[in-house]
């Protein structure tokens, strides 16, 4: 598959079937992650793969939906504010580098027909309390991963014209 059609391909799946995710999928996913880009190659980020019923209940707390409970695997994406780059004018990089590393995930996963969804809107605060978070890390995306059990929709994009100048 070329990258085109591996984006074509990358959707927010909603709906997981009851299957495990193979350990060597999760792994060559991880080392995806692990070679993404940051600035300053600071990789400020930690990934905590969640796969215990027990742990995966916690997060559904933290995010109550019924799609995201059927997630066999579930990756709380943290940023490590202390080792992130800071610009000269104050401007921090974290989330830009965690956003890289997060479709990075996204990507590694679809090309092994898993599916993903980034979710944003969840308590993070309590996340924090639930998996005991170090004072430096800012849980920033969720990001369930499984076989898919729906079929993507439609993806509405911009022209090309509106995006580019």
């Amino acid at each position: 598959m070329d990258f085109l059609e591996l984006v074509k391909n990358r959707y927010s799946c909603r709906s997981y079937q009851p299957k495990d995710v193979e350990q060597d999928k999760l792994d060559y996913i991880m080392e995806c992650v692990r070679l993404a880009p940051s600035a300053v190659n600071k990789q400020p980020w930690k990934f905590r793969i969640v796969s215990s019923a027990e742990d995966r209940k916690k997060l559904c707390q933290c995010y109550d939906r019924e799609w995201f409970a059927t997630a066999p695997v579930i990756v709380i994406a943290s940023i490590l504010h202390d080792e992130e780059w800071v610009r000269f004018d104050g401007k921090h990089h974290g989330d830009i580098d965690i956003a890289i590393a997060v479709e990075h995930l996204c990507l590694a996963a679809t090309e092994k027909s898993l599916g993903t969804c980034w979710v944003c809107n969840f308590d993070a605060e309590l996340c924090r309390k639930e998996f005991a978070l170090e004072a430096n890390e800012e849980a920033a995306v969720l990001i369930p991963i499984g076989y898919p059990a729906d079929e993507p929709k439609e993806k509405k994009r911009k022209p090309i014209e509106k995006i580019t100048g």
